[in-house]
């Protein structure tokens, strides 16, 4: 099974610190803030203490190990995970898939935003315990800390990033021994493991159901397991978690043992996490803790990078800059991606303040991807792997019952401050859906033809010497993936105003597949060694080098002596060796000469607007600009039939 990373699939020393550098800093730094939002200004008891970790424990058994490290990670496309990996697994088995996947990826990206900030600020926000620093403020050291880490990415993190994996693994040793050293002295905190605490807090505990938002703290990077799924493997994943898990739970009941044993203690905006630390180790537990936080930060954000970069390439995005800052395979960086987080972190930083407002806002966005994910597993599990109706049934219903019940506890979470990444997330997915739903429509009206009706008037225009010859390959990208069909564009673009007479034209096609890394190709001949179909097929997390691929193609067919493209006089030129051949890409610009309906008319000049911001088409499909033709011509989707004019006669 082959990934971006070759070693993925194997279990080694090396591949376990890899993947706790890179999988769980999101999951790992929730002890940094779970317990503080669980008993906020509440009094402390011994129900609200228990109930509190037990809560946590089998919210991580079942969210966590059991759906995403047992059962998800089944959903293995050729090495990778994700919300689009695993919607190019099921969409051929339901059209309307494409909506919850929009959802789950726009909230997901939505509810990243504030992951950097509220870390990054939970853990700076120690340093108010340190004597001499009570009174430090916090904002511009997180801000500071943050503006670096995006700064960082256009430089790639190849140096730094192999410093990931130790420190996340200091970072658990540190988590499991503070909690062991509490848990050593005060043994009994053990019992809240046993679920009737958990019971006992959402049914007799005043309003505590609603503390289920807080405890969904401690799994929202459950995701990012899945997410990250091709960097690691999935044996390294389910190794590591049985580590990560240990440490998490420990530190947990760590927490909750000094809690219960503190007399006439108000928390306030004391932080449990830190205060189970030695005086004498705060200050080195902080900056632990703050580089855990950057790692986790890191993750976030190259999954974003990721996750838009699927975008692009399965049409759910426009085109970007997709930049490669290091020669690490799989590394990317989308500059407009990078700007639009470190901004939205920024603002989340500055309107919030501390780490316990950005906690209520925490959350709710993440419930709604895990309802994604859940229903696309369904169809996976139903459809790819065929188990029994009713196994699927009977274990789908629990993920959605704990799942429905946090985004009902998360509701709350709305008006302090959740309404943020709501709309945050309402926007990413307007732009999913109108980038979507807008090049349907732009295909949906797109006329093609059969070429073959071409044939005669083509081989006059190659023997016509009265037109100067354009070039000796012509290449057109072409949308259609029948081998004969081209748009009725290209045909306009070869005959009409002033032909373009050539040796050899080319229509290529890349074909998105399902297969992440897929990449390959075919060669149809339609006019024998006059007319030529390339189709690349391509996979959805490979950026497109056409130009590149399309010399190497010719490159292949000339060396190996096939069709007798050889034998072209113009193939190379007496000064130098490079192939002579042009591309065409033909853009469309919205005719005045249209009658939209409303839904249609909405979206598709949003859609138009939104191609104004991305990037050029040239750029996206790795052409160089001096072998590229742009040619406009007019998109008319409802021609006005008929004006209602009337003619004023004569006095």
């Amino acid at each position: 099974m082959h990934n971006k990373l070759g070693f993925s699939q194997k279990v080694t020393g090396a591949t376990l610190l890899i993947a706790l550098g890179i999988i769980y800093g999101d999951i790992g730094t929730s002890p940094l803030y779970v317990f503080k939002a669980i008993i906020g200004d509440r009094q402390i008891t011994r129900i609200l203490i228990y109930g509190g970790v037990s809560c946590v424990f089998w919210t991580l058994v079942f969210q966590t190990t059991i759906k995403y490290v047992w059962l998800t990670l089944k959903a293995d496309n050729e090495g990778e995970g994700g919300i689009f990996s695993l919607y190019s697994l099921v969409r051929r088995y339901g059209k309307k898939l494409v909506i919850p996947t929009m959802i789950g990826a726009s909230t997901l990206l939505a509810d990243g935003i504030i992951t950097p900030a509220v870390s990054v600020t939970s853990a700076i926000e120690g340093l108010e315990m340190v004597k001499g620093l009570e009174h430090i403020s916090v904002i511009p050291i997180v801000l500071g800390i943050i503006s670096g880490i995006f700064l960082m990415q256009r430089f790639g993190t190849e140096k730094v990033g192999k410093a990931f994996g130790p420190i996340m693994a200091i970072w658990f040793l540190l988590l499991f021994v503070m909690g062991s050293t509490w848990i050593f002295k005060y043994p009994d905190v053990l019992k809240a493991l046993s679920p009737h605490y958990a019971y006992d807090l959402l049914v007799n505990y005043p309003h505590g159901f609603w503390l289920l938002g807080a405890v969904f703290l401690c799994t929202t990077g459950a995701e990012a397991l899945y997410s990250d799924m091709g960097h690691c493997g999935r044996k390294n994943i389910r190794i590591t978690w049985g580590f990560v898990k240990l440490s998490l739970v420990t530190n947990y009941l760590g927490q909750a043992a000094w809690l219960l044993h503190q007399e006439n203690l108000q928390l306030d905006s004391r932080n449990p996490f830190f205060e189970i630390m030695p005086e004498w180790f705060l200050l080195t537990g902080i900056i632990i803790a703050t580089l855990a936080a950057i790692v986790a930060s890191q993750a976030l954000i190259s999954g974003s990078f990721t996750l838009i970069n699927e975008a692009i390439n399965l049409n759910f995005w426009q085109k970007a800059a997709v930049r490669q800052p290091t020669e690490t395979k799989g590394q990317i960086y989308i500059p407009s991606i990078n700007f639009i987080l470190w901004l939205g972190c920024i603002i989340v930083v500055l309107y919030f303040q501390s780490s316990a407002k950005m906690e209520a806002a925490y959350g709710l966005a993440i419930t709604i991807t895990m309802l994604m994910t859940t229903l696309l597993l369904y169809y996976f599990l139903r459809f790819k792997l065929r188990w029994n109706p009713y196994i699927i049934g009977t274990i789908l219903t629990i993920f959605i019952v704990i799942e429905v019940a946090f985004f009902i506890a998360n509701i709350v979470k709305f008006k302090e401050g959740g309404y943020i990444t709501v709309i945050v997330g309402g926007l990413f997915f307007l732009v999913m859906y109108i980038t979507y739903f807008g090049k349907k429509i732009n295909t949906r009206y797109t006329r093609f033809v059969d070429f073959g009706k071409y044939v005669q008037l083509l081989k006059e225009l190659m023997t016509d010497d009265s037109i100067p010859k354009y070039t000796t390959h012509l290449v057109y990208l072409t949308k259609s993936n029948r081998k004969e069909q081209v748009e009725k564009s290209i045909v306009n673009s070869i005959f009409n105003q002033k032909p373009k007479r050539a040796d050899v034209y080319w229509f290529f096609h890349i074909n998105r597949t399902d297969n992440p890394y897929s990449l390959s190709y075919e060669v149809i001949e339609l006019v024998e060694e006059k007319v030529f179909k390339i189709v690349l097929n391509i996979g959805f997390r490979i950026q497109p080098r056409t130009e590149l691929c399309f010399k190497q193609i010719l490159n292949n067919l000339i060396h190996n002596q096939e069709f007798n493209l050889h034998k072209l006089k113009n193939n190379s030129f007496k000064y130098h060796h490079s192939l002579d051949f042009q591309f065409v890409l033909i853009e469309k610009y919205i005719s005045v000469e249209n009658e939209f309906k409303l839904r249609d008319g909405f979206i598709i000049k949003l859609y138009y607007l939104l191609r104004k911001y991305a990037q050029r088409d040239e750029k996206a499909f790795g052409l160089d600009k001096s072998d590229v033709l742009i040619e406009q011509v007019p998109f008319v989707y409802q021609p006005l039939q008929e004006l209602n004019l009337t003619r004023k006669k004569g006095n």
